[in-house]
């Protein structure tokens, strides 16, 4: 009644399972390696006070990222730029809200802890600066 298979396409389509696994793996890890040299590349600019290229890398890297690994990464990043008292277009509520998305966006992130550390730290300092505005308008409606 016919021939007993051999089960050569057992084989055929393992190997092609096996090149489609390492296809999609091997690009994952080249973008992965991609993203780590631009996470590098940004830490470096921001150490040699280079905060608007810094700022464009992280930028850059949250928009291809697709709300993966180094998102977490390049928003904590950008809060930390906004937030460089070296920097000449430091925005505390730009950094603040960067922290507030790693917290709500990324929940599982370490770096979490450290965002929720900066929310306080930069909410504390906008109401130093109200309270500074305060006092000043008292001091002029006392001088009038």
């Amino acid at each position: 009644m016919g021939r007993k298979r051999t089960g050569k396409r057992k084989h055929i389509y393992g190997i092609l399972a096996g090149l489609i696994f390492s296809l999609i793996f091997g690009c994952s890890t080249v973008q992965t390696d991609r993203f780590s040299a631009d996470l590098k590349n940004a830490a470096d600019l921001y150490a040699n006070g280079d905060f608007e290229n810094s700022l464009r890398i992280n930028q850059s890297i949250f928009s291809r990222c697709d709300h993966k690994t180094p998102c977490d990464q390049a928003l904590f990043n950008m809060g930390l730029i906004y937030a460089s008292r070296n920097n000449s277009r430091k925005d505390y509520r730009k950094s603040r809200t960067m922290f507030q998305r790693v917290i709500r966006e990324y929940p599982e992130s370490p770096l979490v802890a450290q965002s929720r550390t900066w929310v306080g730290v930069l909410s504390v300092i906008e109401r130093s600066k109200e309270a500074d505005i305060e006092i000043e308008q008292t001091k002029k409606k006392l001088t009038r």
